[in-house]
């Protein structure tokens, strides 16, 4: 069977990338990995999902006029979301302290918005997962961050690492949310759009 569509994922995160190759998509559509710079400022303005849309789309107008008529680029953005304020990724260790000392004995909102970019066409989706954390000791925190260094991970955690097994006490919503990708949402949406 030819395939009619090559999807392009624009997201140098691993978790993501496994994602993609996980949906056992690739008898029926094309993939690559295609990566582009993009300064990820927002306006002020902007608050909770309007932030993650905004970026996941201001990923996706890198590519303005290079898509072909048969690829189907997915860009997308996750960030916590804490008493009404974004935490992104930590700048350094000493930020990572203090981003998981304000999630410990809390729940925050993971949001991750995926925008769907074709040569004539932009959609984009967004899902919303509740955590609660238990009270992180200083003493695991450290631990966490000396032995995983999740700096590239928004909320300066990865729930599917040390700190999910033992500080995460209740999830409501989708776990791959979390992780970076909401992937019955995108799984859905491209089987029913493209297929």
């Amino acid at each position: 069977m030819p395939k009619n569509h090559k999807i392009i994922l624009a997201s140098g995160s691993p978790r993501r990338q496994q994602f993609f190759k996980d949906f056992d998509l690739w008898d029926r559509f094309d993939f690559e990995i295609r990566l582009k710079e993009v300064d990820e400022i927002y306006p002020d303005s902007l608050k909770a999902e309007e932030i993650t849309n905004y970026l996941a789309e201001l990923k996706a107008k890198a590519f303005d006029g290079e898509l072909l008529e048969n690829e189907i680029l997915v860009t997308s953005d996750t960030l916590v979301w804490l008493n009404d304020k974004a935490l992104g990724k930590p700048k350094d260790y000493d930020d990572a302290v203090e981003i998981l000392k304000s999630l410990s004995n809390a729940t925050h909102e993971v949001i991750t918005s995926v925008c769907f970019k074709t040569a004539t066409t932009t959609e984009t989706i967004f899902d919303v997962t509740k955590v609660t954390f238990n009270t992180l000791s200083e003493e695991s925190i450290r631990y966490y961050l000396d032995n995983y260094k999740p700096f590239d991970k928004a909320g300066a955690y990865g729930i599917q690492e040390w700190i999910g097994l033992i500080g995460i006490s209740k999830i409501d919503g989708s776990y791959t949310n979390v992780v970076g990708l909401p992937t019955e949402k995108v799984y859905n949406y491209l089987t029913r759009t493209f297929l």
